[in-house]
């Protein structure tokens, strides 16, 4: 691998509702993943679905698939005839693959001419629902291991762009093109970087096998049925997240420790050593100060070490970021202040992106520069640092009023829609962290506090709070009250803050 070493590692808080896995490089929080039972992601989920809408004049269709709403079917994430099939896959190390479908040798066919109402197919999805948009799927079905990603009824071998090395680029390809059957796809995953050809080989009939059971309940289910679920977050971190550059993954719960240690001794034995059980008094996400980094994601602005500052704002179409000198005066010239301050908002933007997840259509307004070369320097700068970035993205020249347009793709909700919902207090005009947010962060607060055996803990909070720790996470509650011996008192205060609450020992 090129470029300079990084050391990375894996923490994630298991708390069985919520389970949140950070990436650390040089002790940095650079990805965030949150998984909620209630709300689990769907990428990656098989079905077998019903067309129940074409829709010509967008070429796209709606898919049943067992959900709330129908999901979106774009004419070019339709398979088509492997004659027809042009090989424009990209070297990309990515689950869900971007193909640049349009590419077809022949003339483009309509989504009439490939699919009617009332038609069955099998489709994966590959956008988890946003906002209000339900979720996207494609009838391209990848099946991602630890090594590689296949790709049934596809003809094709590509190699992750993040394996720089040109020999053991060949060499993956040697394999590959060894051991792939007929009518599939393989694509050497990251991972597959340091691994023998038996693993490889040991991570393919995996898959082969999955493909078969998928075939079989596709024959014996009707439309709409779930046919595969992905991984859950957890098992996924050890798949996906495990490359050589990761020195050790470290969890906070025993059960789900031992749970990841024996899925490891199955499937991918080299990680067993690299797993390792926080055993800290302190709440793991305290301890490797990852709070803190999720509190300044949620923030609007962002300040730098100079003075400046970057301000960032979502909304439904895009996110526009915008970069300030603040207290930064400098002590060079003013093109030398503006090029310095743009050269570390072009650091913290990208890291920000990263970090928050931020998806779609992205504008950057730099400080403007007068020299041409500044632009340039200012660009190669962000677009360096956005080579660290797993999504997918796609940067434009910077124009003479220094704005950069860029688009990231977006598989799942950022980390601001995650975490927050519209603020009842502003009408929808900012952000307050969610019920559910808050809700979590007292049942920790409450497992941090370790409390006397029998005394009485009692929670103020506000009236939606109070209710979800009531009625859905009574549960959670019940478990603190038999783990400390205590007794849990929840009242409800409409002069509390939805972020505030008071926990008080009696």
């Amino acid at each position: 691998m090129g470029g300079t070493a990084v050391s990375a590692e894996l923490i994630i808080n298991a708390m069985g509702e919520e389970n949140r896995v950070a990436l650390l490089e040089d002790g940095q929080v650079v990805e965030l993943y949150i998984e909620r039972r209630r709300d689990a992601s769907l990428v990656g989920n098989i079905y077998k679905g019903k067309v129940i809408k074409v829709l010509p004049g967008m070429q796209s269709s709606f898919i049943d698939i067992g959900l709330e709403k129908a999901t979106f079917l774009y004419v070019a994430d339709i398979m088509r005839d492997l004659e027809e099939y042009y090989s424009a896959f990209v070297d990309n190390e990515i689950v869900n693959i971007d193909y640049n479908r349009n590419e077809f040798i022949g003339k483009p066919l309509s989504i009439e001419e490939l699919i009617q109402e009332g038609q069955e197919l099998l489709v994966q999805v590959s956008k988890d629902p946003i906002g209000t948009k339900g979720a996207r799927v494609t009838s391209y079905i990848t099946i991602p291991g630890r090594y590689i990603v296949l790709m049934p009824n596809v003809e094709h071998i590509g190699i992750s762009r993040r394996i720089e090395n040109e020999e053991t680029r060949q060499r993956l390809k040697n394999i590959a093109a060894e051991i792939k059957p007929k009518n599939f796809g393989l694509i050497m995953r990251t991972a597959s970087e340091d691994a023998t050809k038996e693993e490889i080989c040991k991570d393919l009939e995996f898959l082969l096998l999955l493909w078969e059971n998928i075939q079989m309940k596709k024959d014996k289910l009707a439309a709409p049925a779930l046919l595969y679920s992905d991984m859950d977050l957890l098992f996924r971190s050890v798949r996906d997240f495990m490359t050589h550059d990761v020195e050790r993954l470290v969890i906070d719960s025993p059960e789900e420790y031992e749970r990841l240690r024996e899925f490891a001794k199955n499937y991918f034995p080299k990680l067993i050593d690299k797993i390792e059980l926080y055993e800290g008094k302190e709440p793991i996400f305290d301890a490797f100060a990852i709070e803190l980094d999720i509190s300044r994601a949620l923030g609007r602005r962002v300040w730098l070490k100079s003075g400046g500052y970057i301000v960032i704002d979502q909304t439904e179409a895009m996110t526009v970021i915008d970069v300030n000198t603040g207290k930064f005066v400098g002590k060079e010239s003013l093109e030398e202040t503006i090029l310095k301050t743009n050269l570390e908002a072009a650091k913290e933007i990208a890291y920000q992106i990263r970090l928050r997840n931020i998806g779609g259509i992205i504008i950057i307004d730099f400080i403007d520069m007068e020299k041409v070369e500044s632009r340039e320097k200012v660009l190669r700068a962000f677009t360096d640092f956005m080579k660290k970035d797993r999504s997918k993205s796609t940067i434009y020249n910077i124009s003479e009023l220094g704005i950069v347009q860029m688009t990231r793709k977006r598989v799942r909700d950022s980390l601001e829609r995650v975490l927050c919902e519209n603020c009842p207090y502003c009408e929808g005009r900012g952000f307050v962290k969610s019920t559910r947010t808050i809700t979590y962060e007292i049942l920790r607060k409450l497992k941090k506090m370790n409390p006397q055996k029998g005394s009485t803990i009692i929670i103020n909070a506000n009236p939606a709070v109070a209710e979800l720790l009531s009625d859905e996470e009574r549960s959670a509650v019940e478990d603190v009250e038999k783990t400390f011996n205590v007794n849990i008192i929840i009242k409800e205060d409409n002069n509390i803050h939805q972020e505030n609450y008071k926990i008080s020992v009696v």
